[in-house]
């Protein structure tokens, strides 16, 4: 008889939780056990299922064009130790320090920023560089729906559907040259509609992060551009975002409209501001505490359940190999 033993983080698919009804904000709170913005860093199957309606943004993002994206085909090879954090909630707590950095503001101040029409650059080290209007972008690549689980470096989770498609595909299509080594990916920068960005101008911005090129081609790292069934709302980093599900929150930056080979490591934003506190390569440990909080656990937004925190968030067995000396 074959036995399988499933892996720490691994559920049958048809245990993870759907996002539930629409809570109010006092409902939020009390559910939650919510109180002010915690610390000072930003972080962020083929049918389709029964999830109960909840009031869903209208982006005007890839989804609005492309009428067959939803529902994308659900993967089965990523499966939750957890249910999905309720997509409600998720909708009311954002770290978006562009916009700024109170995360029950973020929903509201978005309002104004404009994400159609939406370019993303590809330049550098790749054979063919190319300015992709993101609807073609999205007709081009494989989507598909994952469950992942999200942890942000100030110690709280969650765990979403998100959609979107493998970092790979797109490194396929453009191929980068053997010089390449790393990627450097920045976001918008429109002070008018963003006030974050004017309030806070000793931050460098545009946002930037920075990945190697092998974990860009790792198959969790995904260009994302739905959650929840539907298109990005503008608080999750509409129209397109990167999610790297190992790593801290913030390394998966929100609306990219850049993505730049390149040859060395590239500076990234919040390694500037505090290069004690955020490194480059920012993995879930638990056994590597920040400066001014435990990593040890983590705290669930929707419910307020702590748990234990996961070496790599639970995908070692994806990532690990990128990493040995």
């Amino acid at each position: 008889m074959l036995i399988k033993i499933p892996r720490p983080w691994e559920i049958p698919e048809r245990e993870a939780t759907p996002e539930g009804v629409y809570l109010n904000r006092r409902q939020f709170l009390r559910a939650a056990g919510l109180g002010t913005a915690g610390a000072i860093l930003g972080c962020g199957g083929n049918e389709a299922d029964s999830r109960p309606a909840v009031p869903v943004e209208k982006t005007q993002g890839p989804g609005a064009r492309l009428p067959n994206l939803y529902p994308a085909r659900r993967s089965a090879r990523y499966a939750l130790d957890r249910p999905l954090t309720k997509e409600s909630v998720a909708a009311m707590y954002n770290n978006f320090y562009e916009f700024s950095t109170d995360k029950e503001a973020v929903k509201r101040l978005v309002e104004r920023f404009e994400i159609h029409p939406w370019q993303v650059e590809v330049t550098g080290l790749v054979a063919r560089p190319k300015v992709y209007d993101l609807d073609d972008l999205v007709k081009k690549m494989p989507v598909e729906e994952r469950l992942y689980r999200f942890r942000c470096v100030e110690a709280w989770a969650m765990a979403v559907p998100w959609t979107g498609f493998p970092f790979k595909a797109l490194i396929d299509e453009v191929q980068p040259t053997s010089r390449a080594t790393h990627i450097r990916l920045v976001s918008f920068y429109k002070p008018d509609q963003a006030p974050g960005i004017r309030s806070q101008s000793w931050y460098n911005w545009p946002y930037h992060e920075g990945l190697t090129v092998q974990e860009a081609m790792n198959e969790l790292t995904m260009l994302i551009v739905g959650i929840y069934g539907h298109d990005l709302p503008r608080q999750h980093g509409a129209p397109i975002r990167l999610v790297t599900p190992w790593k801290y929150g913030y390394k998966s930056i929100k609306s990219v409209v850049q993505i730049e080979f390149v040859d060395g490591q590239p500076p990234t934003f919040w390694n500037e501001v505090a290069p004690d506190e955020y490194d480059f390569w920012s993995n879930v440990n638990p056994g590597v505490p920040h400066p001014r909080w435990s990593q040890a656990s983590e705290r669930m937004i929707d419910t307020g359940e702590r748990r234990p925190t996961l070496l790599y968030n639970g995908y070692g067995d994806h990532v690990r190999h990128l990493y040995k000396s």
